[in-house]
């Protein structure tokens, strides 16, 4: 049973290393398409977002502050996994205090980062969707040459939530492995038990 524990260590740590890096990706990605089709619309982004060729283009700038922050929190969320590299949390085959909080904080990060994430970007895909002018935006895209995206075109909005889904797995899968570690460690305890009043007896 130990070696099928170390195993998942392994696995979902690496996992959710992977998740974050993903996250991170998705940060970078999530307003490209918006960039490309919409920020040209607007002819003075400083002193007046209302001011545009295609109503509610002004989504790409109402969600630059998030996406920034979102960037920075995905790489905090990078530095965090990489404490259970740290800790050996992924290969130590006794888990010490050190282990227990990496794995806390790791899945913590998770849940919260979601949590503050997921609706953003829920909220900025509607805001998309229901007030950018689609037919003005294809207008615009064909007399400046710009690229034209339709209310469909949400892939880094929706790839973001499909990621989030994913870390949100791999932190259930670290508390699942540190209740499996504890179970096997108390079981080896009882068995160097048993052992030791076998030769006592």
């Amino acid at each position: 049973m130990y070696k099928k524990q170390m195993l998942m260590q392994k696995i979902v740590c690496m996992m959710t290393l992977i998740a974050s890096a993903l996250v991170f990706v998705s940060s970078l990605g999530l307003s490209t398409d918006l960039y490309d089709a919409l920020s040209k619309t607007i002819l003075y982004p400083d002193y007046d977002l209302d001011y545009t060729s295609v109503t509610g283009s002004r989504v790409y700038y109402d969600m630059f502050g998030f996406n920034s922050a979102f960037t920075r929190v995905s790489i905090g969320l990078i530095l965090v996994n990489l404490i259970l590299f740290l800790t050996n949390t992924h290969s130590r085959r006794k888990y010490y205090i050190g282990n227990y909080i990496a794995t806390g904080l790791s899945a913590a990060a998770a849940v919260g980062v979601s949590v503050w994430c997921i609706p953003q970007i829920l909220s900025y895909k509607a805001q998309f969707q229901n007030n950018v002018d689609f037919e003005a935006l294809e207008a615009f895209s064909k007399d400046w040459g710009t690229i034209y995206i339709g209310p469909g075109d949400t892939f880094w909005f929706d790839i973001s939530c499909v990621v989030f889904g994913f870390l949100l797995l791999t932190a259930v899968l670290l508390v699942v492995n540190c209740v499996f570690k504890v179970t096997v460690m108390k079981a080896e305890q009882r068995a160097i038990g048993s052992g030791k009043e076998v030769q006592n007896g």
